[in-house]
């Protein structure tokens, strides 16, 4: 028989020993899947969850959700790389995303789910689960995540296939950028990459308490990558870029880069991230690097493939509410469409 039930305080998840351990690292080797990051977007995001649970024996699918008033949304916010349920290792688990399909038409009109993959299917997967439970589901791609699959190179093979105009880049400039890459938290270094970021060209940060709080909890791991650069001359002196990045499950996750702009001549971010690549790909020996999502030009320099992530908008069709909702989202398809044709 399946049981569904819905928990807004994560201890309940904690304390259920079969939800604790496929929610922990030992089962999920990204951090986006786990209930530590959900229990960070509570705490510092003031994100408040809504996790949907179905499960028949040992078949479990978890729906983490947010939101209230009819529409829900998924339990992510911009540090997420990408959204999507997360399923027991069993072939019963996935039919249980219709069992919660169909259980939300009692408590929900409309679900915004955006950042979902679909390499590993999981878009589609949720689509056809809404589909069999009766809602109108809407799908369009909303965003970008560029990854390099190492494919058993070296850095040096690696390096020699990037663009001319990045590799006369660090040929010319490296010998003027000192750079050391941390394995575990530190905290001067720490305070180094907020004053960096302060100073970049990057928009404020978003929540700088649940950064903080993720790095520390990856450095007690030893998943955390982070990358301090200083100019050469000045080697004592303060730091000029720096950049976050954690390392699990053989795929390296670029979290956070960022320079002082008084240090541009100098290309520190790029000196600094040729050392990290080095770093992984060399000593880490990932298979993976994953550098988020946002189509960013410079992301094409390093990177080797861009892959979709997608926004399933998802609505009770009899729901009065709706209508109009709908009738514009339509609308403005037919618009793109017209335009693009």
């Amino acid at each position: 028989m399946v049981k569904i039930e819905y928990h807004s305080d994560l201890k309940e998840l904690q304390s259920d020993a079969q939800l604790a351990r496929l929610l922990s690292p030992e089962c999920q080797s990204a951090p986006f899947d786990r209930l530590a990051w959900w229990e960070a977007l509570g705490k510092h995001c003031a994100i408040a969850p809504t996790i949907a649970v179905a499960r028949e024996g040992d078949a479990v699918a978890v729906l983490p959700l947010t939101g209230n008033g009819g529409h829900l949304s998924a339990l992510a916010n911009w540090y997420t790389f990408r959204f999507r349920p997360v399923l027991s290792p069993v072939p019963q688990a996935e039919g249980l995303l219709t069992q919660i399909a169909h259980d939300l038409a009692g408590k929900a009109r409309r679900l915004t789910l955006s950042g979902l993959p679909d390499e590993d299917d999981s878009a589609s997967r949720v689509e056809s689960a809404f589909r069999k439970a009766g809602w109108l589901v809407m799908r369009e791609a909303s965003d970008t995540n560029h990854v390099l699959a190492i494919s058993g190179r070296s850095y040096d093979d690696y390096i020699a296939g990037r663009p001319g105009k990045l590799r006369t880049t660090l040929k010319r400039k490296t010998k003027k950028v000192a750079v050391e890459v941390l394995t575990r938290f530190d905290a001067l270094a720490w305070e180094q990459y907020e004053a960096i970021y302060a100073e970049s060209w990057k928009p404020e940060e978003g929540s700088p308490t649940f950064l903080r709080a993720f790095a520390q909890a990856e450095g007690e791991a030893g998943r955390l990558r982070l990358g301090i650069a200083r100019a050469a001359e000045d080697p004592e002196g303060p730091a000029i870029a720096a950049q976050m990045w954690t390392v699990e499950g053989k795929t390296a996750f670029i979290h956070k880069l960022a320079h002082r702009e008084s240090a541009k001549p100098l290309s520190p971010g790029s000196i600094l991230s040729a050392a990290l690549f080095r770093h992984v790909i060399d000593v880490d020996r990932v298979t993976l690097v994953d550098f988020g999502t946002g189509d960013d030009p410079y992301k094409r320099d390093w990177m080797e493939q861009v892959r979709p992530r997608y926004r399933l908008d998802m609505f009770r069709p009899f729901d009065p509410h709706n209508w109009l909702i709908v009738a514009r989202i339509g609308l403005r398809r037919l618009a793109a469409s017209a335009k693009g044709g």
